[in-house]
This record gives C-alpha cells, structure tokens and sequence, in this order.
C-alpha cells in the first residue's frame, strides 16, 4: 500500500491534525515543484492546496488529505486503529488536537473511538 486517502473539506487542517496525532508523521515539504503545481492551479497560498501528503521517512503508507464537495454521511467504511501505553493521557492528548471521544469501552476504557476535526471514526487501544 502506497498512500490511504482521506476526503475532507480542509485538506491541511485535517493533515495538521493527522501529522500531530502520528508519532513520525509530518505534512510533506514543498518543494518548487509543488509550488508551481498550485500556482498552474490559480493557488497561491499552500493552506489553500486541494490534496495534502503526511508521510514519515520510510514509512508506508503516506495519508492524502483531497478536498472533496460533500460532507462525510454515515460511519467510515475503514478507519485506523492506534496504538498507546496510555489511554487516558493520548486521549487527552488527541481532544487536544480536535479530536472528540465518541465512545469508551472495556473496564478501565482501554479502547477508545474518536473522532477526527472533520468526523472520521478511529479507535485507540492500550
């Protein structure tokens, strides 16, 4: 698998998201190359670029952020599933970036499903 897309409303906002959720993770750099894509598109400003890669060095996959005109309707077909020695301090520390808890189960919550900025699903597990 090369890349897991994600449609969303705010491309860089939800990659920022994702990039601070994911140990590793980060928004991919522009180089002039992709610069000049945006600007053969009428885009000046790089927030404003419809697709948006978060990639950790030699790690597959990468996530693409596309922009897309519809709102997300029911629950995800596919989500991720993370993994932390703490559910009660990266739940917190995922609420912090946007994220918001839909449910907790278990008997000390050690699974948790949240939600991303724009309503993506994902689960977090000890």
């Amino acid at each position: 698998m090369h890349d897991l897309v994600f449609d969303c409303h705010r491309p860089s906002s939800l990659a920022r998201f994702w990039a601070g959720a994911l140990d590793g993770y980060v928004i991919a750099p522009y180089d002039e190359a992709g610069i000049e894509r945006l600007r053969e598109m009428g885009i000046d400003d790089i927030e404003d670029d419809p697709s948006v890669l978060v990639e950790a060095p030699g790690v597959e996959p990468r996530l693409c952020f596309q922009l897309v005109p519809e709102s997300k309707v029911v629950k995800n077909r596919v989500h991720l599933d993370l993994r932390c020695d703490d559910a009660q301090a990266e739940t917190a520390r995922l609420v912090a970036l946007g994220a918001r808890v839909l449910s907790t189960t278990g008997p000390s919550a050690d699974w948790v499903v949240l939600a991303d900025p724009e309503g993506n699903e994902f689960c977090l597990a000890t």
